[in-house]
């Protein structure tokens, strides 16, 4: 049994993570700011899932976080936020937040937790790390991109420094079936879906697939790598 941490896995590709960990037998601990939705699959009340409420944008607080989580095998930073503002309109506060909530809490999660991944175990250790393409083209959410931008590099970043004994991974998926979806402007997503050989969005699963995959069974060789899933949809 794994035990695994996803920050925001009680919404989306983070939720569809969760099902996939326990319906193969793993203890998930979901890190989320609210667990007031309702879902079709119900994790509240799984008994293989506990639910940890944190609001991962204030890193400050990320100590007593780590307190709470007791072992970890697996840790899937999931959580993030695109907000639908251009540079020239961009508070600081929602500056700070964007920052802190795609790039810094996921990066000093990893750090503060690394002696519990690498803490003995049947299973290699493994972070798994929820990009996007935002961070390989030039995104209008200029703090969304820099943010996804720099979590890639992260993940390169502790795959080298961990030589071998965590593997770290990232996905960049382009826009997908959640409720993110709506942050993006209508033409926005269709310039998207043009670009798309299947002509239409990945779907949550296909996102979750493929990051069970690198939390799981991927061959250890795969380290620091960023996998593309956007359907032919090529950064610009």
């Amino acid at each position: 049994m794994r035990k695994v941490v996803i920050t925001g896995g009680n919404k989306g590709i983070g939720l569809a993570l969760t099902q996939r960990f326990v319906e193969a037998g793993d203890k998930v601990q979901i890190i989320a700011r609210d667990f007031s939705n309702q879902e079709e699959f119900d994790y509240q009340n799984h008994p293989l899932v506990t639910c940890t409420q944190f609001d991962l944008s204030e890193v400050d607080k990320l100590p007593e976080l780590v307190a709470q989580i007791d072992e970890v095998d697996v840790l899937i930073n999931n959580a993030g936020l695109l907000q639908p503002i251009t540079y020239e309109n961009y508070p600081d506060d929602r500056m700070d937040y964007s920052l802190n909530l795609n790039l810094i809490a996921p990066v000093k999660l990893t750090t503060m937790l690394e002696d519990k991944l690498n803490a003995p175990s049947d299973y290699t250790p493994r972070v798994v790390n929820n990009a996007s393409i935002a961070g390989q083209i030039g995104h209008p959410d200029i703090w969304y991109g820099i943010a996804k931008a720099g979590l890639i590099n992260a993940t390169k970043a502790f795959s080298k420094a961990f030589q071998g004994k965590i593997i770290v991974n990232a996905v960049a998926p382009s826009p997908t079936e959640t409720d993110l979806l709506q942050s993006i402007p209508e033409h926005r997503q269709q310039a998207f879906l043009r670009n798309t050989i299947s002509g239409r969005f990945a779907t949550a699963k296909e996102v979750a697939d493929t990051m069970y995959w690198l939390g799981t069974e991927c061959p250890e060789y795969i380290n620091g790598v960023c996998i593309d899933i956007n359907n032919g949809s090529l950064p610009r």
